[in-house]
């Protein structure tokens, strides 16, 4: 078998064990719709009225998408890999052809795809309930692309270190729930303090949630952040494929 043959087909086992899991479903397909109800359609942008929420609609875009692009990778991939390394999984498919970055490729191209759809529903729903005017540009596509593919390998590292499935999860909330709100994305960077730019920076969410406001919101140039994404999506897969055992 090939290696596309190999993803394939670790591909399809990854999204029937997704589609299996309702409550996995529900987080990532409808907790994100929920916040666009509460925040985009019940607290609205409050213009001129200065602190959170004050910006237009469209500029929270990239909050709502992080929520999927940050979560569902780091807690579906780390987990995986946990319960693997449990039920001593790698030492099986040290047995098999299918190598660790093949494996890694196949449930980040899995995620890709399951993020993608959560998208386009958020992208609908934001339209739908808070008005918001959007310019959609291609590079919204790359962008999501290649910050699941870093997140999936930050998942697989977390899944490498940690001891079970309980505690990706707990490290993957305690990780991502900073860099959701210090990241550019529902709070702005100049309702924080001023030595804070430079570790905003260091966010990988950062230049997501810049460019991504950049392809939906701003117009501006979104190709500085994209490949700054690109560089460290590859650095993270990489070493996320590393950080999967052969044995355990």
């Amino acid at each position: 078998m090939s290696a596309i043959g190999r993803i394939r087909a670790e591909s399809y086992a990854a999204w029937y064990s997704f589609v299996r899991r309702r409550t996995a479903m529900f987080f990532t397909f409808f907790f994100p719709v929920l916040l666009i109800a509460i925040f985009g359609a019940l607290v609205q942008t409050q213009s001129g009225q200065g602190g959170l929420f004050t910006e237009p609609a469209g500029y929270y875009v990239p909050g709502y998408l992080a929520v999927v692009v940050l979560f569902t990778p780091l807690s579906r991939v780390g987990s995986t890999v946990a319960r693997h390394r449990e039920d001593n999984r790698f030492e099986k498919l040290a047995t098999t052809p299918l190598s660790r970055a093949e494996w890694l490729g196949a449930h980040t191209l899995v995620n890709v795809v399951i993020i993608g759809i959560a998208s386009v529903i958020i992208l609908a729903f934001i339209l739908l309930l808070t008005g918001a005017t959007l310019s959609l540009s291609w590079l919204l596509v790359p962008f999501i692309a290649l910050a699941v593919v870093l997140f999936c390998g930050l998942g697989a590292i977390l899944g490498r270190i940690t001891d079970s499935a309980d505690g990706v999860i707990a490290a993957s909330n305690a990780i991502a729930l900073p860099l959701l709100f210090l990241s550019a994305t529902f709070v702005q960077p100049d309702l924080l303090p001023s030595w804070f730019a430079p570790v905003m920076d260091l966010s990988p969410l950062t230049y997501f949630a810049r460019g991504v406001r950049a392809a939906t919101f701003s117009g501006q140039g979104a190709y500085l952040d994209l490949g700054v994404l690109l560089v460290l999506a590859v650095a993270f897969f990489v070493v996320g494929a590393l950080a999967i055992p052969r044995t355990d």
